[in-house]
């Protein structure tokens, strides 16, 4: 079974908007959370998974929160997405394919893997600004 839930999402809004932040520092979860509009509880739950992973890393303290432990560039969509949702599931798919119907999806995940594998946080970071602009922070 292929599943991507809201998670995994969350977790790439997150990630693009600490990218976008250019890695002056840890950036404080709650400013994360409040950039992109994520409640502050699912945030807290899915950086512990990133963290424990090895993609990010956190600093306690006054100037503490979260930064990259690797470039946002060697970070692929797939992994963030394994990481929250777990393994997509392709081999158990193409195990239980017993018709030329079943194959489809079987290809189709295969796709999708391929897909999210060859896009990093940093693509999704820079496509955001091609599209959008560069952020604009109000003080």
């Amino acid at each position: 079974m292929i599943t991507i839930s809201e998670k995994s999402r969350s977790a790439l809004l997150a990630l693009t908007e600490l990218a976008g932040r250019g890695g002056d520092g840890p950036v404080p979860i709650m400013d994360l959370a409040d950039a992109r509009r994520i409640p502050l509880h699912v945030l807290e739950q899915i950086f512990a998974s990133l963290r424990r992973a090895g993609i990010l890393q956190s600093q306690r303290g006054v100037k503490g929160g979260y930064s990259f432990r690797r470039p946002p560039s060697e970070v692929t969509v797939l992994e963030l997405v394994e990481v929250v949702d777990g393994r997509l599931g392709i081999d158990a798919a193409r195990d239980r394919a017993t018709s030329a119907c079943d194959w489809v999806w079987g290809e189709s995940a295969e796709v999708l893997v391929a897909l999210l594998g060859a896009q990093t946080v940093a693509d999704v970071a820079q496509r955001e600004v091609d599209e959008h602009g560069a952020p604009m922070f109000h003080i």
